[in-house]
C-alpha cells in the first residue's frame, strides 16, 4: 500500500480577539505570520509551478470549490519537490490548530485506505494522497488576497483582506467515517467529536424538544448547500439555544466550538466572538435521520447548526451512514466577500 507521509503535530501560540472592527495585535501578528508563510510558499515555485499556483484574486477558480475525488488546478503534493512541499505544509500549519492539522493528515491519509477496500491497482490516481492542491489568489504583499488547499474531502479557503482573515467554506469529510477494514488505520475516526457531540445534545433533549429539533425521520444523502459558491437555507428551522437548558446549551457550544477549534486559536476567537456579539441565542439546532449511530444499509443521519451567520452541516448518510461530510459556512463572509466588498468600496472612496 502506497504511503504519503503523515503531518506532524504543531502547537502555535497566538492569541488574538476581534474587538469591533479594529484588529487585535494578535490577528495582526497572526496576518503577518500567515502572510510570511505564504510568501514563502510562492518563492519555491519555479516559473512552470507558479503560472499553475498562482492566479488573480478575482478568478473565477477560487468559487469553484469540491470536495470530490477529481483532478485539480494547482500545485500538488504529487508534483511538489521536497522544498515546495515543506513550504506548503508550513503554511498549513499556520492557520490550523494542532488538531485541525492532525485531522487534515489523517483525511489525507485515508485515500490509502479507500485504495485498498477498493481493491485498487498500483497505478490508481483517483484515490490519490497526493491529489491535494494549493492555489494562492493575489499576490500576499497585498492587502488583499487569498488562498486554498483542496482535495478528496478536504477543501480549507483563506482570505487575507486589510489585515483580516477569514476562514468559510471549510470543509472536512471522512471516508470511511469509521474504518472498519483490517488495515492499520483500523479503528479511526476522524470526525468521532464532532458526530459524538451531536448525538450527546440529541439525547439529553427533552421529549417536546426533540419533537422540535428532529425536522424529518429520514435523512438527505447530503448537505442540503453542497458545493454551492453562496451558501441559502430558506429559514432557520430546529430548536435555538435559548430554548435550551444550562446543561444542553453547554453541550450545544462545545459542538460550535469542535469546528471552530481546527482552526489556529485566534482564528477561533475571532469567530467565536463574532457569534456572541450576533447572539448565541439566535443559534439552531436541527436533526434529520436515526437517533442512534448506527452503520448499515438504509441508515444514517444528519444535523445542522443554523445562525445569523453560521452555517454548520454534518452528514453521514452515505455507505450506510459510514461516509461523513462537514462544513462550516458564513453566509455573509464566505471567501471574505464581505470585507472585500468593504475593501473596494474605501479604495473607491465610497
Amino acid at each position: 500500500m502506497k504511503k504519503i507521509f503523515l503531518l506532524p503535530l504543531l502547537i502555535l501560540e497566538f492569541s488574538g480577539v476581534v474587538s469591533g472592527q479594529k484588529l487585535t495585535a494578535g490577528q495582526k501578528d497572526f496576518n503577518k505570520k500567515m502572510t510570511l508563510a505564504a510568501s514563502e510558499f510562492v518563492k519555491t515555485l519555479d516559473p512552470a509551478a507558479a503560472k499553475e499556483t498562482l492566479l488573480p484574486l478575482d478568478d473565477v477558480i477560487r468559487f469553484d470549490w469540491n470536495y470530490t475525488p477529481r483532478p485539480r488546478k494547482g500545485i500538488t503534493f504529487k508534483t511538489m519537490t521536497p522544498p515546495q512541499k515543506n513550504a506548503a505544509m508550513d503554511l498549513l500549519k499556520v492557520v490550523l490548530s494542532a488538531d485541525g492539522y492532525m485531522k487534515a493528515g489523517q483525511i489525507i491519509d485515508l485515500e490509502n485506505v479507500l485504495r485498498v477496500v477498493e481493491s485498487r491497482p498500483a497505478n490508481d490516481t483517483y484515490r490519490d494522497p497526493e491529489n491535494y492542491a494549493f492555489l494562492v489568489f493575489g499576490n500576499p504583499d497585498q492587502k488583499a488576497w487569498a488562498w486554498r488547499v483542496e482535495g478528496h474531502h478536504l477543501s480549507l479557503h483563506f482570505s487575507s483582506v486589510d489585515g483580516r482573515v477569514t476562514i468559510t467554506p471549510g470543509f472536512m469529510g471522512s471516508n470511511p467515517g469509521t474504518v472498519l477494514a483490517d488495515v492499520p488505520q483500523k479503528g479511526r475516526s476522524v470526525l468521532k467529536e464532532e458526530q459524538q457531540l451531536a448525538f450527546d445534545l440529541l439525547h439529553a433533549l427533552g421529549p417536546e424538544q426533540l419533537k422540535t429539533a428532529l425536522l424529518h425521520t429520514k435523512a438527505p444523502n447530503d448537505m442540503l448547500t453542497t458545493n454551492t459558491r453562496k451558501a441559502s437555507l430558506d429559514k432557520r428551522e430546529g430548536l435555538r439555544l435559548s430554548e435550551m437548558r444550562p446543561e444542553q446549551q453547554a453541550i450545544f457550544k462545545k459542538l460550535i466550538l469542535s469546528y471552530l477549534n481546527r482552526y489556529h486559536v485566534t482564528l477561533k476567537n475571532q469567530q467565536w466572538e463574532k457569534l456572541e456579539k450576533e447572539g448565541l441565542d439566535q443559534i439552531y439546532f436541527a436533526w434529520m435521520g436515526d437517533q442512534q449511530p448506527e452503520i448499515g444499509p438504509g441508515h444514517g443521519h444528519y444535523y445542522r447548526i443554523h445562525g445569523p451567520s453560521l452555517l454548520i452541516e454534518f452528514d453521514n448518510t452515505q455507505n450506510g451512514g459510514n461516509h461523513v461530510h462537514s462544513v462550516v459556512r458564513d453566509l455573509d463572509n464566505d471567501f471574505g466577500e464581505d470585507l472585500l466588498r468593504a475593501h473596494y468600496e474605501k479604495a473607491h472612496g465610497k
